[in-house]
């Protein structure tokens, strides 16, 4: 069985700080100081995500403290003007929160993240309900598993699974999450494939082959060089 995090919900927070909608201005801003972080899920009803109130929500009540700007500038500026005047979580928020689920996958979760451009996401079950909140930093923590634990399940699952028996002690070594592939092997047209299994397997941070065969393949990146004759 595999150790790897595979999903959101092995790696979320679980404990959450959040607000409802009609907490006050003063009140997001001192949970946000107290828990130490820079946007709280917005709850409603039981518990379900119906925004994320940032500090960048929060922002605009300062920048229009000292002038009022004039008609141009505020149509320019409507949303900031209306965050600037709001004093609830439920005026101040972005909504519909972006959220994600317990079982989506972690490379999901990235790409979600990297799309919109976001810190973190709330977790939530099938009903919008607040389960836990993921960051870059939980994403992140697939690479700290361990050489000899990313070699055992590379021989494992993609060398025992791809190549045939007697090219099964094609030997696996693993330094620093890199993942060196060495060794004789009767087709290498697979080590494309393996390459590309090698990657999804979390906590790997790049593959290099070192294996003879029909070509002769000494490289990171598979460029393809023949020996000598």
């Amino acid at each position: 069985m595999r150790n790897a995090p595979h999903l959101v919900g092995d790696v979320m927070t679980r404990t959450v700080a959040a607000v409802d909608r009609e907490a006050r201005f003063k009140e997001i801003v001192e949970t946000m100081e107290r828990w130490q972080v820079s946007a709280l899920p917005v709850l409603a009803g039981e518990g379900r995500v119906v925004g994320i109130v940032s500090e960048a929500d929060l922002l605009p009540k300062e920048g229009f403290r000292e002038a009022d700007p004039d008609r141009l500038e505020r149509l320019r500026r409507l949303d900031d003007v209306r965050r600037a005047e709001a004093v609830t979580a439920g005026e101040l928020m972005t909504s519909p929160a972006l959220t994600v689920r317990a079982d989506a996958t972690l490379s999901q979760a990235a790409r979600t993240m990297a799309r919109k451009s976001v810190k973190r996401l709330p977790v939530v079950d099938g009903d919008g309900v607040l389960r836990g909140i993921v960051s870059r930093a939980d994403l992140l923590k697939v690479f700290l598993r361990s050489d000899e634990e990313l070699a055992e399940e590379i021989r494992r699952d993609v060398v025992g699974g791809l190549f045939a028996a007697p090219e099964r002690d094609l030997r696996v070594t693993v330094v620093n999450g890199v993942v060196t592939l060495s060794g004789r092997v009767r087709d290498t047209s697979l080590i494309p494939v393996a390459a590309r299994l090698v990657r999804a397997v979390e906590g790997v941070v790049d593959v290099e082959f070192d294996v003879t065969g029909p070509v002769s393949l000494r490289h990171s990146g598979l460029r393809h060089s023949r020996p000598a004759a």
